[in-house]
């Protein structure tokens, strides 16, 4: 079984999470840093969920404790500021989940994040863009860098995988969110025009709407994989 670390001050909060996740996994709960960095010396662990604000400290100081060879790290934040999420990300968080949120989106963060274990290229680069899947990045063309979502990177990803070809949007869920089905279509929809704009691309720039069948990226360049 997956064993889990959860490190949340909010009691209320910790309490809700270690219920909810015990029935699929083994979970140890933390309230503060100094306890949390003590579980880490004590136990090896599949993911760690940090809370970044913590009395004692924050989760920054925490994750850089983690072994990131054997855990993955996933955030839970209040903070929203792309400070914050840089510093997260080049400690090797791989999502951070802003607070308040749903409990089925954690769910299926977390399920994503400890059973995604194929073989992927570390960067892949079209068409004047960049996508670096270990520091979970994209270069955009105009040499700036974005930290999307997870799911928004593995859209991209998936996109470019099938380029030139087409793909429904049950396919893009499918490959996302998995057998899950809570994510519901209009949720690629919303992505895709996120990703769209945080790309800085025009309306069908790349990526293409293809009436009654979803989505396709229309790539003008080989696609270069790096392993």
């Amino acid at each position: 079984m997956k064993k889990i670390l959860i490190v949340e001050d909010d009691l209320t909060l910790g309490e809700t999470l270690k219920e909810r996740l015990e029935s699929d996994f083994e979970v140890v709960w933390a309230a503060n840093q100094a306890q949390a960095i003590k579980k880490i010396k004590e136990h090896d662990f599949d993911l760690v969920i940090l809370d970044i604000g913590l009395p004692d400290g924050d989760g920054f100081q925490v994750a850089k404790t983690v072994n990131k060879s054997k855990s993955h790290i996933l955030f839970l934040t209040a903070q929203s500021d792309a400070e914050s999420r840089l510093e997260g990300y080049e400690l090797g968080a791989e999502e951070f989940i802003p607070k308040p949120f749903h409990l089925k989106e954690l769910m299926i963060r977390i399920r994503h994040v400890l059973t995604d274990h194929s073989v992927k290229p570390h960067r892949l680069s079209v068409d004047g863009i960049e996508v670096d899947f270990n520091q979970m990045s994209v270069r955009k063309r105009d040499g700036t860098i974005e930290y999307p979502a997870q799911s928004d990177l593995k859209i991209i990803e998936f996109l470019i995988k099938k380029s030139p070809q087409a793909v429904t949007r049950d396919e893009i869920m499918d490959f996302v969110w998995g057998q899950d089905k809570n994510v519901n279509i209009r949720s690629i929809d919303n992505a895709i025009v996120r990703i769209k704009k945080f790309l800085d691309l025009n309306n069908d720039d790349v990526i293409r709407n293809v009436r009654g069948i979803g989505y396709q990226w229309t790539s003008t360049d080989g696609i270069k994989n790096e392993y």
